[in-house]
């Protein structure tokens, strides 16, 4: 048989666990917004469509046929117009910002959104498909090499171009979930000393809150030595390194103390110290061609020349309600009324729910509002408090399983654009729930992501079955022609 023939049965190869795990959460979701909208709801006008469970419910039909559309069109389209979209993705995250506000107002801070009457489209939500597609057509050219500088370049222009734009529309949350493709590149042979960067930064990012520029230097200074140390060996050198840079910083201080109108700071002494003795560093590594030297003097500097300016980071590219969230996350400011206040509250929804829960439509933080963004945001809270354990303990394996699904059916695709796009999906969808799960129960800030398939809205439901069904056909089409292969 033909392995370009598309002509096949509709459900022919199609990965029937996947769909029931798709169909199993999204009526879970659908079960919670109803729980939270029939509040408002009487018996009469419970199918009225001003209530957010027949709104979701309308949004869920429409995802249903936007699913069977996808499954009906060849698989080969995704990989041509892979850029395409890519392209119109951009344009519409980019017409966010730049359009007036009657077309693109400013919701929550944020100007990501389009508006048309009382209906309005968030188009980050896909751009994530667009880029989750521009990623796996990129990669899956034949000469293409993670391990080429030039190519590695090329896909994190991809990723960062959107997650750029995504910022400016003071949307951070929602562009951070474009960091999630860092797992998809891993898992095609991106070096992990790639990865250490990242990890450094938002590391450093953290860390500058809780603790003054002068003792994160003296940490980084203990840690790329030892590090060294256990790479190259040589113990006794890098001890003795360690307290010449102290003798000499202190030296440096004293110095400035005694002898200068406006002596140097500790931090300003340890840094020209460090600076020179990183110079040293490589002039010692060039001499006997030790190559691990430069990475980690590198990443060193780098990492020094970051922490400066994690203040100014944190000022210029969040908003101020972002700024209160993670201050309160990492305790340095307690805010009950204010930016703890949801975390707060949603805690003892989940709190209590016990085992099993307080049963449907008996959640009282939920029923009486006590939890804002019940049914976007935070419907986890609503699993808690009236599914108990037991309910948010099955909805996470729905997502663990279905994750694992995806991963599954990346691994037997034929063709890497399959592998690389259902990774994509199996990164964002990981992300997402970890992040929203994460910072309903007080794990991690409040980022305002939603829980795929599950929370309210039509651009979120919508575009997260466009997400899941085209790895679903790409992996119908392998599976057919494996299955009917001579």
């Amino acid at each position: 048989m033909s392995r370009n023939s598309n002509n096949i049965p509709l459900f022919e190869g199609v990965d029937r666990v996947a769909v029931i795990l798709y169909l199993l959460l999204v009526l879970s979701g659908l079960t919670c917004i109803t729980s939270v909208s029939f509040e408002d709801a009487t018996i009469t006008d419970f199918f009225s469509f001003s209530h957010f469970h027949i709104k979701q419910a309308s949004w869920a039909c429409i995802a249903m046929v936007t699913a069977l559309c996808i499954l009906l069109m060849d698989s080969r389209f995704y990989h041509m117009y892979a850029y395409y979209a890519y392209a119109v993705g951009v344009l519409l995250i980019t017409g966010t910002i730049i359009l007036p506000e009657a077309l693109a107002p400013t919701l929550n801070g944020a100007k990501a959104w389009y508006s048309f009457g009382s209906f309005v489209v968030q188009p980050v939500e896909f751009t994530k498909i667009t880029v989750a597609l521009a990623v796996a057509r990129l990669m899956s050219n034949y000469n293409y090499s993670i391990k080429k500088l030039g190519d590695l370049v090329h896909v994190g222009f991809i990723i960062l171009l959107p997650l750029i734009i995504i910022i400016l529309q003071n949307d951070t949350g929602s562009g951070i979930v474009l960091c999630s493709f860092i797992f998809v590149l891993y898992r095609e042979g991106l070096n992990k000393w790639i990865c250490i960067p990242a990890i450094l930064v938002a590391a450093l990012f953290i860390f500058s809150f809780l603790f003054t520029p002068l003792f994160l230097l003296m940490i980084l200074v203990l840690i790329f030595t030892f590090s060294n140390a256990m790479m190259i060996g040589q113990w006794k050198a890098h001890i003795i390194f360690l307290a010449a840079i102290a003798l000499c910083s202190f030296s440096l201080f004293g110095i400035s103390t005694v002898f200068w109108d406006e002596p140097l700071s500790g931090y300003a002494s340890l840094a020209i110290t460090v600076i020179a003795a990183a110079v040293l560093a490589v002039i010692f590594a060039f001499r006997k061609n030790i190559s691990a030297i430069f990475l980690s003097v590198g990443l060193f500097i780098g990492s020094m020349l970051f922490v400066p300016t994690a203040d100014k980071i944190f000022e210029s590219v969040l908003q101020p309600h972002q700024k209160l969230r993670i201050l309160s996350f990492l305790g340095i400011m307690s805010d009950p009324r204010g930016a703890d206040y949801n975390v707060n509250q949603a805690k003892i929804a989940i709190g209590s729910g016990g085992l099993f829960g307080k049963g449907f439509l008996q959640g009282t933080q939920i029923k009486y509002g006590f939890v804002p963004e019940r049914h976007t945001d935070f419907i986890f809270c609503t699993v808690g408090e009236e599914w108990g354990f037991l309910g948010t303990f099955t909805i996470l394996t729905l997502f663990a399983c279905l994750i694992l699904r995806l991963m599954k059916m990346g691994e037997r695709q034929e063709e890497p654009f399959g592998r690389i796009y259902c990774y994509c999906v199996a990164a964002i969808l990981l992300f997402h729930v970890l992040v929203n799960v994460g910072m309903t129960v007080g794990l991690m800030p409040v980022m305002g992501i939603p829980l795929p398939f599950m929370s309210y809205g039509g651009s979120s439901l919508i575009a997260f079955t466009i997400l899941l069904f085209i790895a679903i056909r790409l992996d119908a089409s392998t599976r057919h022609f494996a299955l009917n292969k001579i």
